[in-house]
């Protein structure tokens, strides 16, 4: 059987990485042969562990273009899916030279600055080589050539979990754009709730230093399948978003979503159904959305826990995510 090789360039666990390792698993459950190769071997990647333990070979690559595409044109897998800037470019000029068909997921929402501007630039109009998907009506609407659209997709519990603990938690980069100052300053605005931050970055260490009495900060965990049961609620607080992994995986596990009107969350959210919405950019708003959350009684936090459980049961399941993808594929 030709392997899919799955290609991205890595030094920490975010969102392309889950999804990354989301849709390996889901390959090799659907009988495929899903290969991991990270662009550059940055050292040890907490990625590693979760591949080694869902049976995903992988291999670390030297960065260069050369290397990439002899192996290709030696082994010749059936396809090379590419994920992130620089691994699309690289991924899809390699494959060109080979000749391996080539397709790009396109995970990002924000619009870049400065240089990884200019790499984003080069990232779409470059995408003519190769097939393209994009996990939101955002992100697809700004690929130059268009695509198919597959929103991201999750491992889903067979049974609703039970609600959390009245916990409001961030989960991400602690990075501008995903907005832990945002959630630091939700926290200041809701005192007698309890707020935890999962994830590192470059603004953890000023953000834990004026926020840290009123938000703990657990860091970057490698998985956080066993830090559910501790959240009732997840705060989206990003500037911008496609359709984020963390809030399938919550609302897979019963954890209901409350979030800016970003990306795909308005058509992930039913508004005091699942989760709620808030007007992009709104504290106050969101706010008062947390506010009606810790409000809600016993029976209706776990009725809303179910309903978030049904949700990405019914439209976001790694078996249908992955039927999905592997229609883009081509055949062989």
């Amino acid at each position: 059987m030709r392997e899919i090789w799955l290609l991205l360039d890595s030094r920490g666990l975010g969102g392309i990485e889950t999804h990354l390792a989301e849709l390996a698993a889901g390959l090799r459950a659907a009988g495929a042969a899903p290969r991991v190769l990270f662009l550059t071997d940055h050292g040890a990647h907490p990625l590693h562990a979760r591949l080694a333990q869902d049976g995903i070979p992988w291999q670390a690559l030297s960065g260069g273009l050369g290397e990439l595409r002899r192996r290709l044109a030696r082994e010749r897998p059936r396809v090379l899916h590419t994920h992130g800037y620089k691994a699309n470019i690289t991924g899809r000029i390699a494959a060109w030279r080979a000749g391996v068909p080539v397709v790009a997921t396109y995970h990002a929402g924000e619009r870049p600055a400065g240089r990884l501007a200019l790499y984003d630039l080069a990232d779409r109009w470059t995408s003519l080589l190769g097939r393209r998907i994009a996990v939101s009506r955002q992100i697809l609407a700004r690929l130059p050539f268009g695509g198919v659209l597959i929103p991201n997709f999750v491992a889903v519990p067979p049974q609703p979990p039970q609600a959390g603990p009245a916990c409001v938690a961030f989960v991400g980069r602690m990075v501008t754009e995903k907005g832990p100052d945002t959630f630091c300053e939700l926290a200041e605005r809701l005192p007698h709730a309890t707020f935890t931050a999962y994830g590192d970055g470059p603004l953890r260490a000023d953000l834990e230093r004026r926020h840290g009495a009123r938000v703990r900060f657990a860091g970057a965990v490698a998985g956080m399948d066993a830090a559910w049961r501790d959240v009732g609620l997840l705060a989206i607080t990003s500037r911008a978003e496609g359709l984020p992994l963390a809030a399938l995986e919550a609302m897979a596990h019963g954890v209901p979503v409350a979030a800016f009107a970003l990306g795909g969350l308005p058509e992930l959210i039913d508004p005091e159904g699942n989760g709620y919405i808030a007007p992009e950019g709104d504290l106050t708003a969101l706010a008062g959305c947390v506010a009606r959350w810790l409000a809600l009684e016993a029976p209706a936090r776990q009725a809303m826990a179910a309903a978030a459980w049904q949700t990405v049961r019914m439209r976001y399941s790694r078996e249908a995510g992955v039927a999905a993808v592997q229609a883009v594929y081509p055949r062989g």
